[in-house]
C-alpha cells in the first residue's frame, strides 16, 4: 500500500529528504510518489508538515491516479 501525496503539498521537500528509496517526483505544482518505488515505510507521512501524505487506502482515487501518472512522466527529486 504505497503512500500518496495530495494537493495540499507545498513542495517543501521534507518527504524527499527522508525517503529511503527516492520515490518522490516533481510534478510542477507539487511532489508525487511513485507507487512502484514506494516501500510504504511511512517515513514521509510522519515528516510532512502539511499533512499532505497518506496511505493509499485513505487517499482519494483522483490523488492515487495523479501520483501514478505524474510519477511515470516527471523527474525524480533525487535526480
Amino acid at each position: 500500500m504505497p503512500s500518496v501525496i495530495n494537493d495540499s503539498c507545498v513542495k517543501c521537500g521534507a518527504c524527499a529528504s527522508i525517503c529511503p528509496v527516492s520515490a518522490m517526483h516533481d510534478a510542477g505544482s507539487q511532489l508525487v510518489i511513485d507507487p512502484d518505488t514506494c516501500i510504504d515505510c511511512g517515513a514521509c507521512i510522519a515528516e510532512c508538515p502539511q499533512g499532505a501524505i497518506s496511505n493509499d487506502s485513505e487517499a482519494t482515487a483522483e490523488a492515487i491516479k495523479f501520483n501514478a501518472e505524474k510519477a511515470a512522466t516527471c523527474p525524480s527529486v533525487a535526480d
